[in-house]
């Protein structure tokens, strides 16, 4: 995937984001390969109440909610049901943004070229709450960028960012841990360590 990504190596105006805990391990190696700084956007998906692998949307730092409207035309939720999925979601952000981030304050995005990683994209609301959250704070770029993706949420995003490289895109796609040898989940840990090395090198 970072072979994909060249034209974006060694420039000053470059920054990789990787989308937690996922997208970090991937966003490690890709900005490493750029020769680019490495920093975490924090996204939360949210899930079906009783079917929470269902996304009917996602939050992400700074207050965006996007809501999937091809689920939530499938099943009927109040919307003081969302509101308390959003909430419970909003405070694992929060929980999430401490842990990892500590003292450090969020980059500076204004004017930048940010890549967004994820490990992969199956619904996509995820990585269209990151993007939207993202175009708030005013990037001159954004580019996705996915090991793997359904086919039809890698041409849909094509609208709502300004680049998207999904290295493969297979048929059938079922999930994305399918396309990895080792999709063990990746522990708040090792996010903390892996920021850590990508800071020092």
């Amino acid at each position: 995937m970072a072979a994909q990504l060249t034209d974006y190596a060694n420039r000053p105006d470059v920054l990789v984001l990787a989308l937690p805990r996922g997208g970090v391990p991937v966003a490690y190696e890709v900005a490493k390969a750029l020769r680019a700084p490495l920093d975490i956007f924090l996204v939360r998906k949210l899930g079906v109440p009783g079917h929470e692998e269902l996304a009917m949307g996602a939050i992400a730092t700074g207050g965006v909610r996007v809501l999937n409207e091809d689920v939530m035309r499938y099943i009927s939720i109040s919307d003081a049901a969302i509101d308390a999925v959003a909430a419970k979601e909003q405070r694992e952000l929060e929980r999430r943004e401490q842990l990892y981030r500590g003292d450090r304050p969020a980059p500076d995005v204004k004017g930048q070229t940010v890549i967004l990683v994820d490990d992969g994209l199956a619904t996509g609301s995820t990585m269209r709450a990151a993007a939207a959250a993202l175009r708030q704070q005013k990037p001159a770029r954004i580019v996705v960028a996915v090991p793997v993706s359904a086919v039809q949420t890698c041409d849909e995003y094509r609208m709502g960012v300004d680049e998207i490289v999904c290295a493969v895109t297979p048929e059938p796609f079922h999930a994305v841990g399918m396309w990895y040898e080792d999709f063990s989940q990746t522990t708040d840990e090792e996010v903390r360590e892996l920021l850590a090395r990508a800071a020092d090198e």
